[in-house]
């Protein structure tokens, strides 16, 4: 088995969404006054690749410590979206993928918009699902979308209506993911393990996928 991790490094003056801060890493204690070294590390529950619980946009929603821990693992397919022509993916740039799409927990989307990471452009044009594209895959049943890109919405969006339509039947969202490219064209395994944190509305994430 070969793991591939899709996860970014989460590091001081990272890219993280318009109007939050980067983390801040502080020196807490050293091998050369104390004997051991640890960090103080400040950041938002949304920074990097990281998840959205249901709590994020839904008052009195599920927050991802009221999850089973089987919410965050299962099988997954990649659909690509890189290709297409218009700004939106519509139903049928899934339906393509329906047969994969009826056997697995997780959809993921590659864009390709990683490889934009750490410059404006990352912020901008990047392809989100329609309203009733969002609507198809949660009557697919899957546990989780998974996208390389910053934000299932996009970035100027005040409805966030692909947020609502995922986060009200209790789907996660993985967001920020990176290195898809490897990943193939046929069923894997995906885990995407949050920290365990009371009344979590998001968490970064350890993303991998097991080929």
């Amino acid at each position: 088995m070969k793991f591939i991790d899709l996860t970014h490094v989460v590091q001081p003056g990272m890219t993280v969404f318009p109007g939050t801060q980067p983390p801040v890493f502080d020196v807490g204690s050293s091998i050369e006054t104390d004997g051991f070294e640890e960090k103080k590390i400040t950041m938002f529950s949304h920074t990097g690749t990281h998840m959205d619980a249901p709590a994020h946009i839904i008052p009195g929603a599920l927050t991802l410590d009221q999850f089973d821990i089987e919410q965050f693992g299962g099988q997954a397919c990649v659909v690509d979206v890189g290709g297409i022509e218009t700004a939106k993916i519509e139903v049928g740039d899934l339906e393509a993928r329906a047969e994969l799409i009826g056997v697995c927990d997780f959809v993921i989307l590659r864009s390709g918009w990683s490889r934009l990471w750490e410059s404006e452009e990352y912020f901008r044009d990047f392809p989100v699902l329609s309203p009733a594209a969002a609507q198809w895959l949660v009557e697919a049943g899957i546990k989780g979308l998974g996208i390389d890109m910053i934000s299932v919405d996009e970035v100027d969006s005040t409805e966030l209506a692909v947020h609502n339509i995922l986060l009200s039947a209790n789907l996660v969202i993985i967001e920020n993911l990176t290195n898809l490219e490897p990943l193939p064209d046929s069923v894997f395994s995906f885990y995407c393990f949050p920290l365990r944190i009371d009344q979590a509305d998001g968490s970064p994430v350890r993303a991998v996928a097991a080929i």
